[in-house]
């Protein structure tokens, strides 16, 4: 997840408290209880790793020696990964954070010399000011859910009680987008936009089927290996299958799966958002294999 870092002092308390911040609240990856006790069976671990970052950070994980005397056990995920499974905890403890990249791998430093200073803010006020711009940033949510797997918080939230045809069950409104004109829009969404990571929302909202292909077998995928939804004003009307070659500086555009007729006008609106697209990774052209 990547957060704004004005909201740094929004999140300090939960950081703080965790991993007994709310048992029935944890991240799916990020087990409480468990975590906990492997952290105090390797203490010394997380010590020298401190004093490691200290001296010599900011570092990668393969810089870090594993002094674990307890190894930590995976699920499957992340199975002989002592240094990486430490560093992912201290960062959710605000001990330490990501300083940089160097290319894909990510440098640990102490948090604070990466994070600014900020005032925390008490943990039930921080819990309320973030599941309203939840609700806001989703524009319609179910009463008793916001957010998605990982992120999934219970909070009472006042919104406007609302109904969608077609669906079953209630629906909250964000106050604040009621009673406002909607000025719609073509866009190409990541696959982790909001708009789209609740896939159940999706179905029942926009009766838009989809899933993330990438960890599937290539002859499995019915749209691609990272394709982007596409939203046209009020409407997901289909996914792009394409992939950035920058050996030829090229974004080859291997399918437009239309999930309804395209018009004129929606054609024309994608093929400018794959320009966009194109000119935003830094690449010269869009190469159409088939629309």
């Amino acid at each position: 997840m990547v957060r704004p870092m004005a909201d740094l002092g929004l999140h300090l308390a939960e950081m703080a408290a965790w991993p007994f911040a709310d048992e029935e609240r944890r991240h799916w990856s990020v087990p409480g209880p468990r975590a906990h006790r492997w952290l105090e069976e390797n203490h010394v671990f997380r010590r020298d790793v401190l004093a490691l970052l200290r001296r010599s950070g900011p570092l990668m994980s393969r810089e870090v020696p594993d002094t674990s005397v307890v190894p930590w056990e995976s699920t499957g995920w992340t199975g002989d990964r002592n240094v990486t499974q430490l560093l992912e905890f201290l960062n959710v403890r605000g001990e330490v954070a990501i300083a940089g990249r160097v290319g894909r791998q990510r440098l640990w430093d102490l948090a604070e010399r990466v994070y600014p200073p900020a005032a925390e803010v008490p943990l039930v006020e921080a819990r309320r000011v973030l599941a309203v711009r939840r609700l806001r940033a989703l524009g319609i949510a179910r009463p008793d859910v916001l957010g998605v797997a990982g992120e999934r918080y219970f909070e009472e939230v006042e919104g406007e009680p609302a109904e969608v045809e077609g669906t079953s069950g209630s629906w909250v409104v964000d106050p604040t987008a009621v009673g406002h004109e909607f000025e719609g829009r073509t866009a190409l969404l990541s696959p982790f936009d909001r708009l789209v990571h609740d896939r159940v929302r999706a179905q029942d909202l926009f009766d838009f089927e989809y899933t993330l292909e990438m960890y599937k077998p290539t002859h499995q995928r019915r749209w691609g290996y990272f394709a982007l939804p596409v939203l046209h004003d009020d409407r997901l009307v289909g996914k792009v299958d394409a992939i950035a070659d920058r050996k030829v500086s090229r974004l080859r555009v291997h399918a437009i799966h239309k999930d309804v007729r395209f018009t004129r006008t929606m054609t024309r609106a994608v093929h400018v958002e794959l320009e966009d697209l194109a000119s935003w990774l830094g690449l010269s052209a869009v190469e159409l294999e088939r629309a």
